[in-house]
């Protein structure tokens, strides 16, 4: 199954923002896209239902037919990890249910999965993002927040995901607070240390954002799938 599995160096370092993009430009490249938040904590309660915001920001920008449940069948409300909302919720969760719903897509089409934290962050009482990631044997697209500290933060999740078997496509630095430090380079820095593609998404609100260029390019590749001619053209005038 073609897919990709977005996971990030931490919590709130844009995975959504960038599976959103992502998502939008697959769509537009003639790709069926099944997007995948399995496990959402923080989610606003609505006329008795959880509503979960990331979820369906990815569901939106796939142009996804199913429901809001297949996309995020376990909701929390307390902003905590998922582990301890499902404690406090009385909610037995395992990594085995998160996978199945993950895979009740079909085969043929594009599955994007996005985690909820770091690759190392738990999700259920019996597993972490890694161990998902392992399960579903999809490309992983690591995601981090472009400010001081991070090239420490992205060779340690590059290493964890190599020592996991996956296929890591790249390295996303998603800007999330244009207030960086002068001088500082981290893409530069992390593309003399990693074998793997190192993007810089500049920050914009998801009405204006573009996706880095060449991220769609390597996702597909990864993929072994190509923009069809009529999409190649259409960038190209």
């Amino acid at each position: 199954m073609p897919g990709v599995f977005i996971t990030g160096t931490s919590t709130d370092v844009g995975k959504t923002h960038i599976g959103v993009l992502l998502c939008r430009q697959l769509r537009e490249s003639g790709v069926t896209v099944v997007p995948r938040k399995p496990i959402e904590t923080g989610c606003e309660p609505v006329n008795g239902e959880l509503i979960p915001k990331d979820a369906t920001a990815l569901k939106q920008a796939a142009g996804y037919a199913g429901s809001l449940n297949e996309v995020c069948p376990f909701r929390f409300e307390p902003a905590i990890s998922p582990v301890r909302a499902a404690l406090l919720a009385h909610r037995e969760l395992n990594i085995e249910q998160l996978v199945s719903s993950c895979l009740a897509a079909g085969e043929k089409d594009f599955l994007l999965v996005e985690g909820a934290g770091g690759f190392y962050s738990p999700l259920t009482e019996n597993g972490l993002n890694a161990d998902l990631a392992s399960a579903l044997q999809l490309p992983v697209l690591l995601v981090a927040n472009d400010t001081l500290g991070v090239i420490n933060q992205v060779l340690l999740s590059a290493e964890a995901i190599k020592n996991r078997g996956l296929s890591l496509v790249g390295v996303v630095l998603n800007t999330v607070d244009d207030d960086k430090p002068a001088h500082m380079d981290n893409a530069a820095d992390l593309r003399q240390l990693l074998d793997y593609p190192v993007f810089s998404q500049s920050y914009s609100a998801l009405d204006k954002a573009v996706l880095a260029k060449g991220l769609l390019d390597r996702v597909l590749a990864q993929n072994n799938l190509h923009k069809p001619a009529s999409v190649r053209k259409a960038l190209k005038s």
